[in-house]
């Protein structure tokens, strides 16, 4: 490719920035990190997530659990169709785990229904900061919208988890600032 070929590649590049249609526009590097490095921890956490369900032994808990599965069902669908449209390589997918029966799981190697929503809210709250640092970095509208749909969707999740470990008795709050110095 000679110096003209590649001036005219970035004008075209450049021009479909400036056509507002975000399709047309080229995913810059740190997009293309961002979305792929997100479908590949929706892939992780939908395989975690169906072995934590067959831990759970609180039905909430385990409806909660598949509700989130179901969302990185959908979530990887929208991730790969725009990493395909872009010509990018997709990760690989772990396999889908088998579902299991709760009592056949010996109980020294069980995973208990508060440890699994603490994992989870962990997982929540990475997810809301990585999906911030991506719309923050994002030039084409639709990645950041995505990701902000996505962020969305985590916060509401956080909320309801949030509540539901406050009802069962599950959340361990850190030590509680309740005395303050007098006041001179």
């Amino acid at each position: 490719m000679d110096k003209g070929d590649h001036t005219m590649n970035l004008r075209r590049a450049f021009m479909g920035i400036m056509t507002g249609n975000p399709q047309d526009e080229p995913l810059h590097y740190g997009e293309v990190f961002s979305v792929w490095t997100h479908l590949s921890t929706v892939k992780a956490a939908k395989a975690a997530y169906q072995t934590l369900a067959n831990h759970c032994g609180d039905e909430e808990l385990r409806k909660f659990i598949n509700d989130l599965i179901e969302q990185g069902r959908q979530e990887d669908d929208e991730i790969t169709n725009m990493l395909k449209a872009n010509g990018v390589t997709l990760p690989p997918s772990p396999p889908e785990r088998a579902d299991a029966d709760l009592e056949e799981i010996p109980p020294g190697a069980r995973f208990n229904d508060p440890e699994i929503a603490a994992s989870v809210q962990k997982d929540l709250a990475a997810g809301l900061v990585a999906c911030s640092q991506a719309m923050g970095q994002s030039t084409r509208e639709d990645v950041a919208m995505m990701f902000g749909q996505f962020h969305m969707t985590k916060a509401q999740n956080g909320a309801k988890l949030l509540k539901m470990l406050k009802q069962k008795g599950w959340l361990i709050p850190p030590p509680l600032h309740v005395k303050r110095p007098e006041e001179n």
